[in-house]
């Protein structure tokens, strides 16, 4: 049996990576603690956004961070709005970093 990580622990432990990178982070939207999916927001302060979600991987099983959409913040946010919409228990965790780091590639949390 494969154990999930709740996604409250997985979000605490996210914002605490990034802290070691000094990354702002903030939750903007508390999800469902044990099983809410969760969004990442990366701002880029520029006027711009990513956003990004965890996706199977068809060919092998494996989820991954892929993009949601990008574009201008605005565009964004009224994106992340329509995924809230139909889901009420989806975590947003909102990224600030002009470097464009938002450390969803390293180990552990892929």
């Amino acid at each position: 049996m494969n154990a999930r990580l709740t996604s409250r622990f997985w979000v605490d432990a996210y914002r605490n990576r990034l802290k070691l990178y000094a990354i702002p982070a903030f939750v903007v939207a508390h999800g469902d603690d044990t099983a809410g999916a969760v969004l990442v927001k990366l701002n880029t302060l520029d006027g711009q956004a990513v956003a990004y979600h965890r996706s199977f991987d068809l060919m092998t099983g494996d989820r991954k961070w892929v993009e949601l959409t990008r574009g201008p913040e605005v565009d964004v946010d009224a994106a992340i709005r329509r995924q809230r919409g139909f889901d009420p228990d989806l975590w947003v965790i909102e990224v600030e970093d002009r470097d464009g780091r938002h450390l969803l590639d390293e180990p552990g949390l892929e």
